[in-house]
């Protein structure tokens, strides 16, 4: 198989299997009117624990060791929870303090 053929088959093989991941809830639930309990309480509270894994994958290798080093995202952090505070939106909350912290570690910390 040429070189071409295996990057188009693993493509499609990606695209095939994030198609039937997205598909699959909808095909199996659509028949009946309520959900079973554990998907609801999956719905429930598999968001937060995936955020707050998220949280402290991005907020482990702080370097306390100088000041930007861990200033901006201190900063950030504090933005993002504030943002969410004022506008409960996830998007404004996340955006907002991305774009903080690019400019707080291009810009104002820059080394």
């Amino acid at each position: 198989m040429s070189n071409n053929m295996y990057v188009i088959a693993v493509m499609l093989t990606a695209c095939a299997c994030n198609f039937f991941t997205r598909v699959f809830p909808f095909l199996l639930f659509s028949k009946s009117d309520k959900l079973p309990g554990f998907i609801q309480y999956l719905g429930k509270y598999l968001p937060p624990c995936v955020m707050a894994v998220l949280v402290v994958y991005c907020i482990k290798g702080i370097n306390f060791a100088s000041l930007a080093g861990f200033m901006p995202m201190l900063i950030s952090v504090v933005a993002v929870v504030l943002l969410h505070l004022w506008k409960r939106n996830n998007i404004i909350s996340i955006a907002g303090g991305t774009v903080l912290y690019m400019i707080l570690v291009q810009v104002v910390f820059a080394r």
